[in-house]
């Protein structure tokens, strides 16, 4: 994956299993979606937040809205690196950009962006994204921030 602005973008190594291919053995066109998810995850573990510690703290992210665009097929075997890269980081949502590279040759297989919200878990109404958590993404030199309000 290529540096932008000098930061290496985060990626996640994954492998696609038998499970996540169709009758013709290519990967099943959601799974990508699956596979970003867990490279957004990895991300936030990567900054020290575990989803299942902040769900603790009556916060989740919800995914808002998503956009992929397919280039390649990735088949059974394949190891792929799943991007997660923030580009914008809003009062209650950060917009990832993501992609799914093949090892072996580099193609890019799949890419997409994702708004993601943050709510609270008692009522799923929008929360705001607690300082730590804005911090950190604010110290990786990548997102840009909006102070539009309600974002």
């Amino acid at each position: 994956m290529r540096a932008q602005n000098g930061v290496q973008p985060f990626v996640h190594r994954c492998r696609v299993y038998y499970e996540d291919t169709d009758a013709g053995g290519i990967v099943y066109y959601v799974n990508y979606l699956k596979f970003m998810e867990r490279a957004r995850t990895e991300r936030l573990r990567d900054l020290g937040f575990a989803q299942s510690t902040l769900a603790g703290e009556g916060l989740l992210f919800v995914v808002h809205s998503s956009e992929a665009r397919y280039h390649a097929p990735a088949r059974l075997d394949d190891e792929l690196l799943v991007s997660a890269e923030v580009i914008e980081l809003n009062r209650v949502s950060l917009r990832f950009r993501q992609q799914v590279r093949r090892v072996a040759d580099d193609v890019l297989l799949c890419e997409g962006q994702f708004l993601v919200a943050c709510v609270g878990a008692d009522n799923l109404k929008p929360r705001a994204i607690p300082q730590t958590l804005r911090s950190a993404f604010a110290d990786l030199g990548g997102a840009g921030t909006s102070g539009k309000a309600g974002e």
